[in-house]
């Protein structure tokens, strides 16, 4: 019996079986495919969707609207002044009132709690673009690049992150990894660290998987078997600048540098959500190298413009992931 996922919500991976993340996986491949030949997929020609965007983004809009736009779909692009949800009304009335207009809804913002509760007063699917605690649609993106790289063959492979490993991103790729029986790596430290319930949780679903899931502060320890090393920036999106002062010092040691991927498996790649700060040509890059000396942060901009970094085809393959969730789930 094939995967059906339709009428589903997209909240978090860990609400998805290995066969549903992998099904969502060969439908974005396909879906990339025939992007890239020209072949025209309106699928859901006369469907409407809404994206709210509390937290401000490049890939995750552009990739919504024209996924959204080549299924043949109307989007209303809401920012955080284009609507009142949980100002003057709540999260559970807006979502009622825009589940009778569209139908299905996505979601960036702040507390996981929001899209959940999004999920549960809409009537329509619900797509989580991402909150404090989970980037689901970002880990699909991240596996279908990792899978281009290794020509599908990415089970019994490490994947490192380095830095911060206690955000949404690193604690969406151990949810990931552990359902596609990937090895895991975070690598960073011990106090930034994804939270010790979720690490069990993953460690048991890898032990279902034959993968681990490692948590260490050694760099070489790290990356010695990494197929892909993975990073993001040092102070996420919502957090205080203030942060950097802390971070800075504590992360240095993470950095993703040439001497890093060379002791990595031979072919490994880079990755990164982005944007990334691998210089100073963004106002932020150019406050903090005024500010505390450094010109690079998570990454040198050697990696990041190296045959090794695959940076740019992640960004692509957002918007093929994101079709293929918006598709699975409306058709």
């Amino acid at each position: 019996m094939g995967v059906n996922i339709r009428g589903r919500h997209f909240l978090k991976l860990l609400d998805f079986s290995t066969e549903e993340i992998e099904y969502l996986l060969d439908l974005s491949a396909n879906f990339k495919r025939m992007k890239h030949v020209g072949i025209p997929h309106r699928y859901l020609e006369g469907k409407n969707v809404a994206i709210i965007f509390e937290k401000t983004s490049t890939r995750t809009r552009c990739s919504f609207e024209v996924g959204a736009y080549d299924l043949g779909m109307g989007v209303t692009y809401l920012d955080p002044t284009g609507s009142q949800m949980g100002h003057k009304e709540s999260i559970a009335d807006t979502a009622r009132v825009l589940g009778r207009m569209y139908d299905g809804i996505e979601y960036r913002g702040f507390e996981q709690a929001k899209v959940e509760e999004l999920a549960k007063y809409a009537g329509v699917p619900v797509w989580n673009g991402l909150t404090n605690e989970f980037h689901p649609t970002q880990m699909l993106a991240d596996i279908l690049t990792f899978r281009e790289n290794f020509n599908d063959n990415i089970r019994g492979r490490t994947l490192t992150f380095m830095g911060d490993a206690g955000n949404n991103v690193g604690n969406s790729l151990m949810v990931v990894c552990a359902k596609l029986g990937v090895n895991f790596v975070a690598c960073g430290p011990s106090e930034n660290m994804p939270d010790a319930a979720l690490v069990e949780t993953c460690r048991k679903l890898a032990s279902e998987h034959g993968s681990t899931v490692t948590l260490t502060e050694d760099v070489h320890e790290g990356v010695k078997d990494a197929s892909a090393i993975y990073t993001d920036i040092w102070v996420s999106m919502g957090e205080p600048d203030e942060l950097y002062k802390r971070r800075i010092p504590l992360m240095e040691p993470y950095r993703v540098t040439a001497d890093v991927m060379a002791q990595a498996q031979p072919g490994c790649i880079f990755l990164h959500c982005l944007p990334s700060f691998h210089d100073t040509n963004t106002t932020k890059g150019a406050e903090v190298a005024e500010k505390f000396g450094i010109s690079e942060m998570e990454v040198t901009n050697e990696v990041f413009e190296s045959a090794a970094s695959k940076v740019f085809d992640e960004a692509e393959n957002r918007m093929h992931t994101i079709k293929a969730v918006m598709y699975a789930t409306l058709s």
